[in-house]
């Protein structure tokens, strides 16, 4: 309201100001918690929205009501393809061969250190997010 910005589905107006947002948690070490969606019985536009904001790199998403839940969870949760692809890297990289390696091959990608740290945080998260069920 404050921005005088207009409404728009794709949340047009507002990608410069959700990217900073990303930005300034990942400097102070902060989740960042994309905003509610309003309109509580459209489910498509709460799942796009949520993706949209996965895609940004938010961590999660606000809820207003528990009829969201599932489709935060199923936008903000890691993918079987991603743990697999995680698992892929930590595995590679446990690797004897690996040993003192800044970057290795894994599934025809060359991946660096930095993936690892990617890869670990990410099994991590979906460790914590299977143990809650």
């Amino acid at each position: 309201k404050a921005l005088r910005t207009g409404a728009s589905p794709d949340r047009e107006p507002f990608k410069p100001w959700l990217a900073a947002l990303v930005v300034a948690a990942r400097a102070h070490g902060l989740l960042a918690i994309d905003g509610v969606f309003n309109r509580i019985e459209d489910v498509d536009g709460l799942a796009a929205e949520a993706a949209q904001g996965r895609l940004y790199g938010f961590d999660g998403k606000s809820l207003i009501h528990p009829s969201q839940i599932a489709a935060a969870n199923a936008a903000f949760a890691p993918s079987e393809a991603e743990v697999q692809a995680a698992q892929a890297v930590v595995a590679a990289f446990a690797a004897p061969e690996a040993e003192g390696r800044g970057a290795i091959r894994v599934g025809g990608a060359m991946v660096e250190r930095l993936h690892l740290g990617q890869a670990e945080a990410l099994l991590a998260r979906h460790a914590e997010a299977t143990n809650r069920r």
